[in-house]
This record gives structure tokens, sequence and C-alpha cells, in this order.
């Protein structure tokens, strides 16, 4: 990478709009965490289902969702792509107005999901849950960020385009394709939220699993592998192991990727030749998945030290390492024996967090404890509290996808077993009991992990406060 350590005036880049994004991936990351608690809690705890509407699970957990995904993860991915865009490109971001444009657009409609989310307007779609007219304006937001991204790209000092910005570029493009096609749907009336999808019965799960399949893999995987590439050669102090590998993982992954949605969908009314293909392109995606993974952890060669004394170094390996543990999980979930054990139980929900929490969440926690001190030109204000936000994080995880995976493969035994008379063995509500301890370990497991988000919201806000928009140069860090 050309750029050096020292942050570049902001007359030079456009600073001012990364500072807003970063600030909101906090916010909204500490309030979707929140909710996640409150609707585990529910669940382990029936008393907190109190007689409010608003409140009940079924209406916050697409709050939950669409916050941590679209909030903090998408307020992360801006943040994050319109520094390292400007970065490596040597170049200001295209289209000032736009720039700003992106994040008043992009808050409004997070807060307006939640709105509508809470007060019962959904669709009742993966990852989709807000109705036609957000539809519209996330379309509007998302074609202005390409096209001040492209228009960055193009405007370059450096022949040179850096592999993280050819992440970005194609989370952004599929993206955009994924929500025009999986959001065609016709409003009832001009003046009314409720809409019917374009598409119908096995159509609709296809376009619905294309669509929430592929979330996970560009705006889940692909975006934050732009990350890895920056972040994690940054804070090692070390080039890319191996750039080639880097551009093999960046091909494989784009060409596979839109191929496996399917296998979502084994054992429903799609053709039985549609999941097989699905499933058999989720086991390819095991080779560049852990390439990229082994491409990342051994950017550290010569620097391993670096674990012992840097926490950020430790929230992006252990990032790494949740990203190779994810995507091997996934693709044995894919096959059609083990998928008839894991799908409809928890199982699926310890395997979608330990991407979450442990592959999105901690590199961005890594790749934001980077880029703030350099964002206000001053050191963290706590390295011990980096540290502690990070065994409270990585405790939170594990206790959150072990609870999973019990109460999952519990679940699935139970629900196939027969007693000798042929008649199932166990009710679902015996199934539901036997859960319950492992739904109040997940429900610990999430306050673990929200303490820690609250940990840094705190050092963060005292860092900016210490901070210095108009310095010129980032001095270093404190011991």
């Amino acid at each position: 990478m050309a750029t050096s350590n020292a942050v570049i005036s902001g007359e030079q880049y456009n600073y001012d709009i990364i500072r807003k994004f970063s600030i909101m991936t906090l916010v909204w990351g500490a309030v979707g965490m929140f909710i996640g608690v409150y609707i585990a809690s529910e669940l382990a705890f029936p008393i907190l289902n109190f007689d409010i509407p608003y409140i009940t699970f079924g209406r916050l957990r697409p709050a939950h969702t669409g916050t941590v995904i679209f909030g903090f993860g998408g307020s992360a991915l801006f943040a994050t792509s319109y520094y390292i865009v400007q970065r490596t490109c040597q170049a200001r971001l295209f289209g000032e107005k736009m720039v700003n444009f992106t994040f008043w657009g992009w808050q409004a409609i997070i807060v307006l999901a939640i709105l509508g989310n809470v007060f019962g307007y959904s669709q009742g779609r993966e990852y989709a849950e807000m109705e036609w007219p957000i539809d519209l304006l996330i379309e509007v937001v998302w074609v202005t960020y390409l096209i001040i991204f492209v228009g960055t790209l193009m405007k370059r000092n450096q022949p040179h385009i850096y592999v993280a910005n050819w992440f970005y570029l194609a989370f952004i493009l599929a993206t955009a394709l994924l929500h025009t096609f999986n959001n065609l749907a016709v409003p009832i009336g001009l003046f009314s939220l409720k809409s019917y999808s374009l598409f119908a019965g096995a159509q609709d799960a296809m376009t619905q699993w294309w669509y929430g399949h592929n979330s996970v893999g560009f705006f889940l995987t692909a975006a934050f592998l732009g990350m890895m590439y920056y972040f994690v050669p940054k804070q090692a102090g070390r080039p890319v192991y191996s750039y080639r590998l880097s551009v093999l993982h960046f091909w494989a992954i784009i060409f596979l990727y839109m191929w496996a949605g399917a296998h979502h969908l084994h054992w429903t009314a799609i053709p039985d030749w549609t999941s097989t293909l699905a499933a058999t392109f989720s086991i390819m995606l095991l080779l560049p998945s852990w390439g990229g993974m082994i491409n990342g952890i051994l950017t550290l060669s010569g620097a391993w030290d670096k674990l012992r004394t840097d926490p950020i170094m430790r929230f992006l390996i252990v990032a790494l390492s949740f990203y190779g543990m994810s995507t091997f999980e996934g693709p044995m979930m894919s096959l059609k024996d083990v998928n008839a054990l894991s799908h409809y139980t928890d199982w699926t929900i310890g395997h979608v967090h330990s991407g979450a929490l442990g592959w999105v969440a901690m590199i961005t926690f890594g790749s934001m404890y980077h880029m703030i001190p350099r964002l206000w030109n001053t050191p963290m204000h706590s390295q011990k509290l980096i540290n502690v936000h990070f065994w409270l994080a990585t405790v939170g995880i594990l206790l959150y996808i072990v609870a999973m995976w019990i109460s999952g493969i519990m679940q699935g035994l139970m629900w196939r077993a027969f007693d000798n008379f042929g008649n199932l063995q166990y009710s679902f509500v015996e199934s539901v009991a036997a859960a319950h301890p492992f739904y109040v370990m997940r429900a610990l497991g999430g306050v673990f992990f929200l303490s820690g988000m609250l940990i840094m919201c705190y050092n963060v806000f005292k860092t900016i406060r210490n901070g210095n928009t108009e310095h010129q140069a980032f001095v270093g860090a404190k011991a």
C-alpha cells in the first residue's frame, strides 16, 4: 500500500463523512445488540413478553436484524470503504454533496425501517422486511454510493487498484442487483404501505434465498473481506501474504457464491436438482474461503508477537478464525443429510451468529479501533478497555454459539426420534422445555457481547473528546 500511517490533511481527503458513519456504526451497534439481548431474554424468560404489541418478539426480531446488519454493518462498510478507497487511490471522494446524501439517506432508512417493524409494517421477507417506499429510498442511496465509489476509483492517482477495493465494488454491485430483484413488488395503492411480491410460491422462495444467502455472501462476507485486506496488513505492519492468492480468492468467491442460495430450500417444493446444485457450489466455496482466511492469518508471518501486546490485532485474527470456522460449517450444513438434522433448529441460529458476531462484528471492532485514532488525530483513550472489550466479546460469542449448537442438535434429534410403535417420541413442547437452559445461556452470552459494545462506545467517546480534527498528523498510540 502506497500511503503512510500518518493521517493526511482533511483538505486532501474527506474524513468528515467517515467520522459520521463511524459514530453511527457504534450507535446502531449498541441499539441493535440491546434489542437482540432483549428478544433473547424474551425467549429465555417468557414473563418479559408483556402485553405490548410493539415489543413482541415477532416485531423486535426484524428490528434487531435490520439494525445490526444494515445500521451497524452498513454504516461500518460506508465508513471503511470511504476511508480505504481514498487512502489507496490517494484521491478525495467523488461528489461532495452526494457523499452527505448517502449518510443522511442511510440513517433515515434505518430509522424508518425500525419504526415500520415496531408498528407492524413488514413484507415478512428474510433480511428485507422494509416496505416498498423504503425499498425505493434504499435503491436511490445505493446507486449514489456506487457512483461515488466508482467515481473515486476513476480519479485515483495510483495506477493500481488495491484488492480491498475490488471486494467493496463487488459488494456494492451485487447488493444493488439483489435488492432490486428481491423487492419487485406491486403496491396495493399509491398511499398504502402494503404491497404484494411480484413472485409467488416456489419462485418467491427461490428469489428470497437467492437474495438472503447472497446478502450473507456479498454484504456480510465480500465487503468485510475488503476490511480484512486493508486493516490486517496495516495493523500488522506487514504486506499481504500473497497478492496472487487474494486475487484468486476474489474471483472464486464472486463466481461461486451466487449459486449457493437454494441450499436453504432442501426438502421443499423446488426441484431436487436445484438444491443439489446449490449444495455442490457451497462445498466448492470451502476452498476460496479458507484460502482467504489463510492469506489473512499468514500476513502476520514475522509479526506474531503483536498478538501478545496488541488487542486490536487480536480482534482481527479472532475474526479471521471465525470466518474460517463459519465458512467450513456453512458448506457442511448445506449437505442434505446434515441439513435434515440442522435446518429449522437453533443450530442454524448458532451458525449465523458465529459469522455475524465472530466474523462481522470482530473485524468491524478491530477496523474501527485502528481507524478512529487516525480520524481524530489522538491515541485511543484506553488500551486496557480495548483489551476488556476483546475478552467480553470473545466470551460472549462462545457462550452464544455453544448454547445454540447444543440446543440445535438436541432439537434435531428429539424431532426425529420415534418410539417402538412408530410414533414421535417427544412432543414439540418437550423440545422447547429442554432448550430452556440453553436459551438462558444464549441471553447471557448476549449480555457479555453487549457489555463489550458499550465499553467500546465509552472508550471512543472519550477518545473523540480528546481529539482534534484540525491536527495534521496522527502521532501514534498509547502504550
